[in-house]
């Protein structure tokens, strides 16, 4: 197959959506497909939308995946008759994360345009899936392939995890890009209650601290006012190695987002051991089992955050148990090739 692939600034961008974009790319080639990327500028969404003046659908291809998030740039280009299918990569919609109601009511009026102009659709998870079929309607050809989390091989023992899990301070990590959505200020004041009542505990916090400097500006200088420097550490973005030395080390991971597509971050804790908190929001849930592997909290919810952080950090027992059970439900995860293969299976049946 001869396919494209239109993406916002590079493939090599550290997140989970990026990772699963290009885990993709690298299978198909390796199948002996040409896969030729798209890349549109990374800049504001309103002037996102004035792509839709110039930018014009790529030629001589067999099928074109579109990565949702840049949906404000294509529906110009995608009107009308199309030379190939057109298949959407839909991580998550920009209309159901956490803002202003007025601000998501725009995007949902944007995003449903931008849906109703394609083929079909490649979602990452049942809740991406839903969501979508709420704003447009069923009826439209697609594939549910979630992400797999084997980047790292045999990560951690069993026995390993146990022995961890005896560890003096609770040591937390949060792993994403340092943006509001992704709720570091919902840890950092679950983690002040914690340190007023001395709970003993340290957080390493990776993830990029560009994405928006602002805000992370903000949790650097929280940190620092309400002394917790000697406790909290940012790391901005690791690479393999490093990052899984963080994460062999942890005990615990906690990336409280105010809506998750999917949630990829969970299930590479997992791998390691780590039970995960999340939210209710999005599709933490198809990962996170409450009280099993992990817990699940309203999102901005820092007191019920605290609670449940104190209770893995004085009950050990819990911590292991809860450890080991997380380790069980990243086995059951699909691997990169068998997630790929499912989504080569269904570009090929959209060609005909």
């Amino acid at each position: 197959m001869k396919l494209g692939l239109i993406i916002y600034g590079s493939l090599d961008t550290l997140s989970g959506g990026y990772l699963y974009d290009r885990k993709l790319v690298e299978y198909l080639r390796a199948q002996g497909d040409t896969v030729e990327i798209i890349s549109l500028p990374w800049r504001n969404y309103a002037t996102h939308l004035t792509d839709n003046f110039s930018f014009k659908l790529p030629a001589n291809l067999d099928i074109l995946i579109q990565d949702e998030l840049n949906h404000p740039s294509l529906i110009g280009a995608n009107l009308g008759k199309h030379p190939y299918p057109i298949i959407s990569l839909v991580h998550h919609l920009r209309c159901s994360e956490l803002r202003p109601q007025w601000q998501n009511d725009l995007y949902r009026v944007v995003e449903k345009k931008y849906l109703q102009s394609v083929d079909g659709f490649i979602f990452n998870s049942q809740t991406t899936k839903g969501v979508v079929n709420s704003l447009i309607g069923k009826g439209k050809s697609s594939v549910v392939a979630y992400p797999p989390t084997d980047r790292f091989g045999e990560a951690i023992s069993e026995e390993e995890i146990s022995e961890r899990a005896t560890g003096d301070e609770l040591k937390i990590l949060f792993l994403g890009n340092v943006m509001e959505r992704k709720g570091l200020h919902t840890l950092l004041n679950a983690l002040l209650i914690l340190a007023h009542s001395r709970e003993m505990f340290i957080l390493d916090v990776v993830g990029s601290l560009t994405t928006e400097p602002n805000y992370a500006s903000q949790m650097k200088e929280f940190v620092k006012i309400n002394s917790l420097s000697s406790l909290v550490t940012f790391h901005s973005s690791l690479n393999n190695e490093p990052l899984k030395q963080k994460l062999q080390k942890a005990h615990v991971l906690i990336v409280p987002s105010s809506y998750e597509g999917f949630g990829i971050v969970y299930l590479e804790g997992m791998a390691f051991g780590l039970p995960a908190i999340g939210t209710t929001a999005g599709a933490a849930g198809e990962i996170i089992e409450h009280e099993k592997t992990g817990y699940l909290i309203h999102p901005n919810d820092h007191q019920a955050l605290a609670t449940h952080i104190s209770q893995l950090a004085s009950d050990r027992n819990l911590l292991a148990e809860l450890s080991l059970n997380a380790r069980k439900r990243y086995t059951q995860q699909p691997a990169w090739n068998e997630t790929a293969g499912q989504i080569r299976t269904f570009l090929q049946t959209m060609i005909g």
